[in-house]
């Protein structure tokens, strides 16, 4: 027993012995799940309306990471979680990758399942991919994942799995015809239990789970509409509903787990991978903004971390945590170290044993593309927001974008400042009011900014038409 204590102590989970009722003798499985456009004050723990049960449970049995922050949009989020590197050092800063551009996290930056690979893991993913597939070496199987199913856009039809005329879904590299009026979540969920079922007692498993819920399109089996009958706006409606449709799949995989005897010896890491929605009916109260916004709704992330190994545990830690720190953590915890130089540090122990974070600022995001032309950072308390922060709807809008007021009055291009400790809601801009931190802090954007790498933004290729392959989306046209 001390012996596991002291290893607790320094960080050193991966060379512990066995965890009781585990079958893994060795490392510990790491089950990495990614929530899709969740918002703040969509999971239980923040808003008792919505019926979250499993997830409640594993936040509050683990630990509630109060200060996790996410990039604003899909792509800019999953390249920090599978390189470790903030976006705009990777060119997949500016919006998401669309179906039809010949755009990928470039080969030369290697992915975390390569990484756990080499120490010894399988490596599975099922779900949401969206970090490039116009050639086979940008897709999962070529980046470290041992298997894949799951699609390789940002969103498609949960029941016919199509997205923009083309089918969207794959077992490892071949196209899965047969799922057509199947909810998505379920048979990813089925395809993950038989992953835990099969999966060799003597190797530790990292397991993948960027769900597809909640992004739209909004659509979900009608029980689980049922569960919030009594919320009037069908929007908001069926979004609860998936809500809940998530949080019952992460019952079925934690209870496979169980079953397998791989539970006890489990890390969970449970993130979105950014803010809710708020066109699509994404709460992120109290926080202001949502998806595709720099404000805080935008970006600062539900997250949790759950696991028998975790020393200090029931409780909502507030220590500072970015995306791009998943990486390095979770080598950290496999036995492994990051190559030196990336952008995320290893939160191990601040989620193990409760100490201090090693960060102390990041980037929200810089990028100089039209029309999200914008850079913001965090520096201890204080946040500067320089250019585009983002319309508090969500939208995005080119042809209105000279018009600096947003619908709802609040203006959306400018220059903000704001103490996050005093104003987690980002009320009141201090911008005019302390003009020495302002140019403080935008001597350190500027900074930043030297190391800027051009936005990965192609103009539409018409050699993507999943037409000219077979109606699939398909890599091999660049």
């Amino acid at each position: 027993m001390l012996r596991v204590v002291l290893l607790l102590l320094t960080g050193t989970l991966a060379a512990g012995s066995a965890q009781p009722g585990s079958k893994n003798t060795t490392k510990p499985n790491i089950l990495f799940i990614v929530a899709d456009d969740l918002g703040w004050n969509d999971v239980g723990w923040h808003n008792p309306d919505v019926k979250t049960p499993v997830l409640d449970q594993l936040a509050q049995e683990g630990v509630i990471l109060d200060q996790s922050y996410v990039n604003y949009v899909c792509t800019p989020s999953r390249t920090a979680f599978m390189t470790g590197y903030f976006p705009y050092h990777v060119g997949t800063q500016h919006l998401v990758i669309f179906p039809w551009q010949a755009s990928a996290v470039p080969s030369n930056f290697t992915f975390l399942p390569e990484k756990l690979k080499g120490l010894g893991y399988a490596t599975h993913m099922v779900g949401k991919w969206h970090l490039g597939m116009c050639n086979w070496k940008y897709t999962p199987t070529y980046r470290g994942f041992d298997s894949f199913y799951g699609y390789y856009n940002g969103a498609e039809d949960y029941y016919t799995h199509v997205v923009a005329t083309g089918l969207d879904l794959r077992d490892d590299k071949e196209v899965v015809k047969t799922k057509n009026g199947q909810y998505g979540t379920y048979f990813f969920t089925d395809r993950v239990v038989d992953i835990v079922e099969k999966h060799p007692a003597d190797t530790p498993l990292f397991l993948y789970l960027p769900f597809q819920n909640v992004h739209q399109p909004l659509q979900v089996p009608k029980r689980f509409e049922d569960i919030y009958a009594t919320v009037q706006n069908e929007n908001r409606r069926t979004l609860l509903g998936m809500v809940s449709a998530m949080d019952e799949a992460v019952g079925n995989v934690t209870m496979a787990m169980k079953n397998a005897g791989l539970w006890d010896n489990t890390l969970v890491i449970f993130t979105t991978d950014n803010g809710g929605w708020i066109a699509a009916s994404g709460n992120n109260f109290p926080l202001r903004g949502g998806k595709t916004t720099l404000w805080e709704g935008g970006t600062r992330g539900v997250a949790f971390a759950h696991g028998k190994m975790l020393q200090k545990t029931g409780y909502t830690n507030n220590e500072m945590i970015h995306a791009v720190d998943w990486f390095p953590t979770i080598l950290a915890a496999a036995g492994g170290t990051a190559d030196a130089g990336i952008d995320g540090v290893s939160q191990l122990d601040t989620i193990m044993t409760g100490k201090p974070s090693p960060r102390t600022e990041f980037v929200y995001n810089i990028d100089d593309e039209f029309p999200t032309k914008q850079g913001a950072i965090r520096v201890g308390d204080y946040k500067l927001i320089e250019g585009y922060a983002g319309k508090p709807d969500g939208w995005i809008r080119p042809d209105n974008l000279t018009d600096t007021k947003a619908d709802s009055g609040d203006p959306f291009i400018g220059t903000w400042l704001f103490n996050l400790k005093d104003d987690p809601t980002e009320h009141h801009n201090l911008a005019d009011t302390m003009p020495d931190k302002l140019k403080e802090m935008q001597a350190k954007l500027a900074e930043y900014r030297k190391s800027l790498v051009p936005a990965i933004n192609p103009p539409p290729d018409p050699k993507s038409n999943p037409q000219d392959w077979g109606g699939a989306w398909s890599p091999g046209w660049c």
